[in-house]
C-alpha cells in the first residue's frame, strides 16, 4: 500500500510539473514539433484546455465529469484496498488510475474545469491528451489484461484443485 501511495504521489507530481511547464512555456507558443522522421510530423507538443472528457465528449460538464472522477477513485481505492493481497498488479493499476484521476481533477477544480492537454499525435488524427490521460489508460488496459489472462487463470487453477 505504502509503495502505491507513493507511485500515486510521483505520477500526480510529474503530470502537474508538466502542466505548469506547458501552461508557462507551451501555451505561449502555442504548438511545438516534438518526433519527427524526416518530414514526417509523429507528434506535436500542442497546448490546449480541454472542457470535456476524452475527444472533447461532456464539454461544459464540469461538476457531472468531477463526480464521475470523484466516483471512478472511490472504486479504485476500494478496489485496491480490498484485493491488495490477491495481486501486486490491482493496486499497481488502481495506482495508475487514481494518479490519471486525480492530475486531471486538480485541473478541474482549480483551472476553470479545464484539463490542460499537450500531447498531439500527428502521424494519424486523434486527439490531444496529456501524462494524466496516459496513466489512466495504461491502468485500465493492465487491468484488463490481469482479468482477461491471469485471474481467470488462477481462478480455474483454484476450481481444479477443489474439485480433486
Amino acid at each position: 500500500m505504502i509503495l502505491s501511495c507513493a507511485l500515486i504521489v510521483l505520477l500526480v507530481g510529474i503530470d502537474q510539473l508538466i502542466k505548469y511547464w506547458a501552461v508557462h512555456t507551451l501555451q505561449p507558443l502555442g504548438s511545438i514539433p516534438f518526433l519527427r522522421i524526416g518530414d514526417t510530423e509523429i507528434m506535436n507538443l500542442t497546448y490546449l484546455e480541454n472542457k470535456g472528457a476524452a475527444f472533447s465528449s461532456f464539454s461544459g460538464m464540469r461538476w457531472f465529469l468531477i463526480g464521475v472522477t470523484v466516483l471512478m477513485m472511490v472504486v479504485c481505492v476500494i478496489a485496491m484496498v480490498k484485493y491488495r493481497n490477491r495481486s501486486k498488479m490491482i493496486p499497481i493499476c488502481a495506482a495508475l488510475i487514481l494518479a490519471g484521476g486525480i492530475g486531471n481533477l486538480i485541473d478541474r477544480l482549480f483551472r476553470g474545469g479545464s484539463v490542460v492537454d499537450y500531447l498531439d499525435v500527428r502521424l494519424f488524427s486523434f486527439a490531444v491528451f496529456n501524462f494524466a490521460d496516459c496513466c489512466v489508460v495504461v491502468g485500465v488496459i493492465l487491468f484488463a489484461i490481469y482479468l482477461f489472462f491471469f485471474d481467470g487463470k488462477k481462478k480455474s487453477a483454484k476450481q481444479k484443485e477443489e474439485t480433486a
